[in-house]
């Protein structure tokens, strides 16, 4: 079994990117955003972390969680939300063609990517920047002209807190400062 190497930095904050597998585009679906938003409940109870931003996309979602003092183990948080999101959506997303006998053997579904990708935050100006980017990122995309016409973002949340201005990221090049799932 692979020994991936990732950044165990105890109470940290990290970005995070988490895609579907094949970059099917079901992560906006409700029925699908439900059981992404139970999991992260659920996981929440027993693992805490605090989620400082959040945009979800059909086919990715980018987050910045902080971890509390002491525990480094992201990890295995991923693997319980993926897991139980899989549980309730994956007769409804099983896709026979996606299966491998890699993910067979692994009990795998074929909702999500196997990995993730994340980021230590390493200081303000890091956090502030991956917040730009991810509240930015449905503009990036082409799916809305203004930050504030996607909705499933913490961006609303920011902008009520006084952290964005409610036009922040409308047209053009973002700059300037970054502004409950």
């Amino acid at each position: 079994m692979p020994n991936y190497r990732r950044v165990s930095t105890a109470g940290a904050s990290f970005f995070f990117t988490v895609v579907t597998h094949h970059r099917q585009p079901v992560l906006c679906d409700e029925p699908v955003r439900v059981a992404l938003r139970n999991s992260i409940e659920r996981v929440r109870a027993v693992a805490p972390f605090s989620i400082d931003a959040w945009v979800l996309l059909p086919d990715h979602l980018h987050c910045i969680w902080t971890l509390p003092e002491g525990d480094a183990d992201y990890s295995s948080r991923w693997s319980r939300i993926k897991r139980y999101v899989t549980t309730c959506c994956g007769d409804r997303l099983s896709r026979e063609g996606f299966s491998t006998e890699s993910r067979k053997a692994r009990q795998e579904g074929t909702l999500w990517q196997r990995r993730f990708w994340e980021h230590r935050i390493r200081d303000e100006r890091d956090f502030e920047t991956h917040m730009d980017y991810i509240h930015y990122n449905p503009v990036k995309h082409g799916v809305v002209e203004r930050v504030g016409d996607w909705p499933w973002s913490t961006f609303h949340r920011l902008v009520v807190h006084g952290v964005y201005d409610g036009d922040w990221g409308g047209c053009g090049e973002v700059s300037g400062n970054f502004g409950e799932w």
